[in-house]
């Protein structure tokens, strides 16, 4: 391989170490620096995870000369601020999603990231594991016939009343969370649905004790070719729910975790010659999707996601917050 990525990462949240230390370590890249509001946590941190230094700061670490990929995992309303400095600062950025906290950021960071002429990627991690991409073969493929219908549910028990993804001014909400992923899956089925999807409809139910939060939304949307979709999000559900359905004229392809493949790596295939199941691998999809990653860095190898990506869920985002009654997420201010 070529040289390995130096990566800084912002904030010390749990999720880094499955979501890009573990897979850093897998793939031979360099977490060379962690800075969090507190030096402390950031000391803790890099030294449970072997990263190789703290920096002192967030804008530190943004401006570190050695830091070339900076990973933005950092709560939902920080995401457009501190992309936008990595950017800026000329550095590749790899950002969980979304982007930003609303269209109008997000175009922000899609203008920034065409002006540094560096990577963004937003981590949209299942869509680089074989899951998703056997799901896509399948409908390529016509064994199913032609897409008539997609469901996608990504829910959750309810985290604690303090997480910030409760958190308005820190643009909370089960679609920030976890609908973008229904909604990110649905657009990419455009290939094989004559386009893009748009929004039908959407309804949601608002957090008690969070005004203006979603606990729940479910949105409709329909395809230029007629297909329909349904992207649902929970964010107090009764269980782990991450699964897509894939119907066709002739069938249908059911992945039970598409979000988090490596729990559950199966995709169900039914048409009228029978039923079978295949496993597709428990590798991690951040490993995946950190390999596709440093290929665009280091090899200029196409990516299937950019900052024209990200601003387009972000805009049907928005588009499904306004249809079932919420207001788009502030900025943080």
């Amino acid at each position: 391989m070529s040289e390995p990525l130096r990566i800084g990462v912002l904030g010390a949240a749990r999720i880094s170490a499955s979501s890009l230390i573990g897979p850093a370590r897998a793939t031979g890249h360099r977490v060379v620096a962690v800075a969090a509001r507190d030096r402390s946590r950031a000391e803790a941190y890099a030294a449970e995870h072997g990263v190789e230094r703290v920096a002192g700061s967030y804008a530190e670490l943004v401006a570190d000369p050695e830091v070339e990929v900076v990973y933005n995992p950092l709560a939902n309303g920080l995401h457009g601020p501190w992309n936008l400095a990595a950017l800026a600062a000329g550095k590749h950025v790899l950002s969980e999603k979304p982007s930003a906290s609303n269209a109008e950021e997000a175009a922000e960071v899609r203008e920034a990231a065409g002006k540094a002429g560096t990577v963004f990627m937003e981590a949209f991690h299942y869509l680089f594991h074989p899951v998703t991409r056997r799901l896509h073969e399948i409908l390529a493929s016509g064994e199913i016939g032609e897409l008539r219908h997609v469901e996608a549910l990504v829910a959750i028990p309810a985290p604690p009343d303090t997480d910030p993804r409760w958190s308005l001014p820190l643009a909370g909400g089960a679609v920030m969370d976890l609908g973008c992923y229904s909604l990110h899956a649905l657009r990419m089925l455009a290939p094989w649905a004559g386009g893009t999807p748009r929004l039908v409809s959407a309804r949601g139910g608002e957090r008690a004790g969070a005004p203006g939060v979603d606990e729940w939304l479910d949105a409709d949307l329909a395809f230029p070719g007629g297909a329909t979709g349904s992207a649902r999000c929970h964010m107090a559900y009764d269980r782990l729910e991450m699964s897509c359905r894939i119907t066709g004229s002739r069938g249908e392809a059911y992945a039970p975790n598409f979000v988090l493949p490596h729990t559950d790596d199966r995709v169900v295939v039914r048409t009228p010659s029978g039923e079978r199941t295949e496993r597709l691998g428990t590798r991690s999809s951040y490993t995946y999707q950190l390999e596709a990653f440093a290929s665009r860095v280091c090899g200029g190898t196409a990516l299937p996601l950019d900052a024209d990506d990200a601003a387009e869920t972000m805009t049907l985002i928005d588009s499904a917050y306004r249809a079932a009654g919420f207001e788009p997420r502030p900025r943080v201010s």
